[in-house]
């Protein structure tokens, strides 16, 4: 009986003081099972939307696009040290550090820009295909390849010329790619929920697997060693699929409006970052095997993700955001809107 009172009276205090003085109880975001945690939040501010960011792996630097631009942040020193201009509709952006060469897809102008990672300056633009949309490089072959959502393609250019190679049907419409590094190339089709595997020199397509119980793919990465994607699904779920035989070999549940997938193989972990403002952690506990780790609340509208594969710090980034506007025709999932001069990046780490 006295051990209860006890509780109780500790229990009244603790509300008592969250009532009083809630700052006091304020204390940094604690580490879950994956020892994943908010190291900090960086405000960037400037208008308009955003889509992929990534980490150039030789310099650390963190690329943001931003509708018509690219900001570069230094994310130690928490600020934006230079800018590309000039990429309308801009999505992604990929590196090819060995040639010292940047890309940007352009999704306005259905191009790709190149760009000099030194000095950021605009090399030149190839022309791709209607909707160019992601975009990763691929250190076999030496070619980025952009995805071009609307074209159902994807456009190959040589990294080192920065010609264009050729620009390919998918047979549906492409979102994410993956590279194994030893000459295939992966691809989801966000309209026939499948995965496209095809040859990075020869750009025959080798197969198109269906992903079922996997819809609407999104997101996607790869455990090259294991050659097992890991793929985001707009049902939510995160699915990992052999890439010899196509079979999904098992899935684990993540949030709503997935829009990126990473995995470590330093750590085994798979990432999907949703714009429900969840990031869910998973663990490659074999190749196999796979096992739901934590979700963590990060932020609404914070659905794109990079990874400094170096330090293992998780960039995601987003804004505060309003109402989304009435669903039309043309548009039956509007996005919210965006509140100027809030857009953040959000930093974890262990």
């Amino acid at each position: 009986m006295l051990k209860n009172s006890t509780r109780a009276c500790a229990a009244f205090a603790l509300v008592l003081l969250a009532i009083v003085t809630p700052s006091l109880l304020a204390a940094p975001q604690t580490s879950g099972d994956s020892g994943y945690h908010l190291i900090k939040k960086v405000k960037l501010g400037g208008s308009g939307g955003w889509d992929y960011l990534e980490v150039d792996p030789a310099t650390h630097r963190l690329f943001i696009s931003r509708g018509t631009h690219v900001i570069v942040v230094d994310p130690d020193q928490g600020k934006i040290i230079g800018d590309i201009p000039d990429t309308q509709g801009v999505h992604g952006i990929a590196f090819a550090d060995e040639s010292n060469k940047g890309f940007t897809t352009n999704g306005r102008t259905s191009d790709v820009t190149i760009f000099d990672l030194n000095s950021l300056k605009a090399l030149g633009n190839v022309k791709t295909d209607k909707d160019t949309d992601a975009i990763i490089y691929d250190t076999f072959s030496k070619r980025v390849f952009s995805f071009n959502g609307d074209a159902n393609t994807s456009s190959a250019i040589d990294a080192a010329s920065g010609k264009l190679v050729s620009t390919f049907p998918l047979g549906g419409g492409p979102e994410f790619g993956a590279s194994d590094g030893k000459g295939k190339m992966f691809v989801n089709l966000e309209d026939k929920s499948s995965l496209v595997k095809f040859d990075a020199k020869t750009l025959k397509i080798e197969n198109t697997w269906p992903l079922a119980p996997c819809e609407s793919p999104s997101g996607l990465a790869i455990d090259a060693a294991n050659e097992i994607l890991v793929v985001g699904c707009h049902n939510k779920l995160m699915a990992f699929v052999d890439g010899n035989s196509g079979k999904v070999l098992g899935t684990v549940p993540i949030g709503e409006r997935v829009d990126a997938n990473r995995f470590d193989p330093a750590t085994g972990y798979a990432c999907a970052s949703c714009g429900d403002g969840t990031l869910t952690i998973a663990h490659e506990d074999s190749p196999t095997q796979f096992s739901p780790v934590e979700t963590i609340q990060t932020q609404r509208g914070a659905r794109t993700m990079a990874i400094d594969y170096t330090t293992h710090t998780v960039y995601l980034v987003t804004a505060d955001l309003g109402p989304a506007p009435p669903a039309t025709k043309e548009n039956p999932r509007p996005r919210p809107a965006i509140i100027p001069d809030t857009f953040t990046l959000l930093v974890y780490g262990k």
